[in-house]
């Protein structure tokens, strides 16, 4: 006898306000972040950076296209599952996006670039392990976090690099 976990499917209305609120969500995180990024852009100019480093313009479109991945993947996760069929899933998925608006706390407001190293760790676990716990829901929804994944990879290897060609102005 196999029983069916899923949720029954959910009317088109429903699935179109859970996508809203992802989105919202993802997008909530994001501007969290941009509060401390108010004055990132002449900040980041000013810092001595790695020859790779990518231009501060590029940014911004990079990790709009990510939020919005991101809240496509936790959307597909919690239809297909709910919020209580996919609960730790989704936990860290919640977790993951308030480490992410931390980063922009520490290295861009409080100018903490060791803080924000090691915090940036944390956030690289917690994206690992709701890759995870997504791909046992949906791989489609792993596979729309692995770019994000990749740039927070990225991302990791430049807040090392530019904290320690700063000392003075990140500590």
């Amino acid at each position: 006898m196999h029983m069916n976990t899923s949720p029954p499917a959910l009317p088109a209305s429903r699935q179109a306000l859970g996508l809203l609120g992802w989105l919202a969500l993802c997008f909530a995180a994001a501007a969290i972040g941009a509060v401390a990024s108010v004055n990132a852009a002449a900040f980041y100019a000013g810092l001595v950076r790695p020859t790779w480093a990518p231009p501060g313009w590029l940014f911004g479109p990079v990790w709009s296209g990510l939020y919005a991945m991101m809240a496509v993947s936790a959307w597909l996760v919690w239809r297909a599952r709910g919020l209580g069929g996919a609960r730790s899933a989704l936990i860290l998925f919640i977790a993951q996006l308030a480490a992410n608006a931390l980063w922009s706390w520490l290295f861009f407001a409080w100018r903490r670039g060791d803080l924000a190293s090691a915090e940036v760790l944390l956030l690289w676990g917690l994206i690992v392990a709701t890759i995870v716990a997504f791909r046992r829901v949906s791989r489609l929804a792993a596979y729309l976090l692995y770019p994000y994944l990749a740039w927070v990879s990225f991302a990791s290897v430049l807040t090392f690099a530019v904290t320690r060609l700063n000392p003075g102005l990140l500590t």
